[in-house]
């Protein structure tokens, strides 16, 4: 079985209970959509670890933002990344790709096909956050992916079938379970738990299984460790899965 993680955020505490909780339901391999250390928890610890596993691995919007941004330009959850990493952790960021065809059933990117900022498989409009429908991710992705097309970058777990068959999924957040964004409105991205999430894959092609998975960790550590850090706006959401 393969498990599919994405948006880990340098919480490593959530990181380990995903893991765990893979290796125990029968996971022999990892996969990693990108955003993997960015905020005010453990990036350089979480980068040590993954490059350790050596997973194949994304680079999210965080990543490219880390390698692109001067520290002036960067907002805080980057420029506290970057503060910590050491040259060995950005060079394994540059070696990143943004999107790969991990086997031939499945297809995997960060946000959508395109770029690493769009969200794939939801809608942002002035009012409200939507679930994109599916003819809509479908003119998204066009003919890319076979059986199983994987995407992160919102944080909010979500399986779709197409109509054409093709499974479209997203595994929620490893480390961060809500967020305030200005782009491309002001909105709020949350789920009300402070669970860690993944994927769960079994067989494959037409027999492709996929079960989204929540696991508890020790959440008020990691918002405590937000908390030290001067970042309420991460603790909160920690704690309650909530924006506050």
């Amino acid at each position: 079985m393969l498990a599919v993680l994405s948006d880990i955020h340098g919480n490593l505490p959530a990181l380990e209970a995903v893991v765990a909780d893979a290796r125990a339901r029968g996971a022999t391999a990892f996969v990693n959509l990108g955003d993997s250390l960015s905020g005010p928890l453990w990036p350089a610890e979480t980068a040590d670890w993954l490059m350790r596993e050596d997973w194949p691995t994304l680079a999210g919007n965080h990543e490219r933002q880390l390698l692109s941004h001067s520290a002036s330009e960067m907002g805080e959850s980057d420029r506290f990344a970057l503060a910590e990493l050491a040259p060995r952790h950005l060079a394994w960021i540059a070696a990143q790709r943004a999107e790969m065809q991990l086997r031939d059933d499945l297809y995997l990117c960060h946000a959508n096909p395109d770029d690493d900022v769009h969200y794939l498989m939801h809608r942002v409009e002035p009012e409200r956050i939507r679930d994109a429908h599916a003819d809509e991710i479908h003119a998204m992705l066009g003919p890319r992916g076979s059986h199983g097309i994987g995407c992160g970058h919102s944080h909010l777990p979500r399986h779709v079938v197409l109509a054409d068959g093709r499974q479209v999924f997203n595994p929620g957040s490893v480390g961060l379970p809500a967020y305030a964004w200005e782009y491309p409105h002001v909105h709020r991205m949350e789920l009300g738990s402070s669970h860690a999430r993944y994927a769960l894959l079994g067989g494959a092609g037409e027999a492709l299984t996929i079960e989204l998975v929540a696991v508890e960790y020790d959440h008020r550590a990691a918002a405590a460790r937000a908390e030290a850090n001067g970042r309420m706006d991460w603790a909160v959401p920690l704690r309650t899965g909530l924006v506050g």
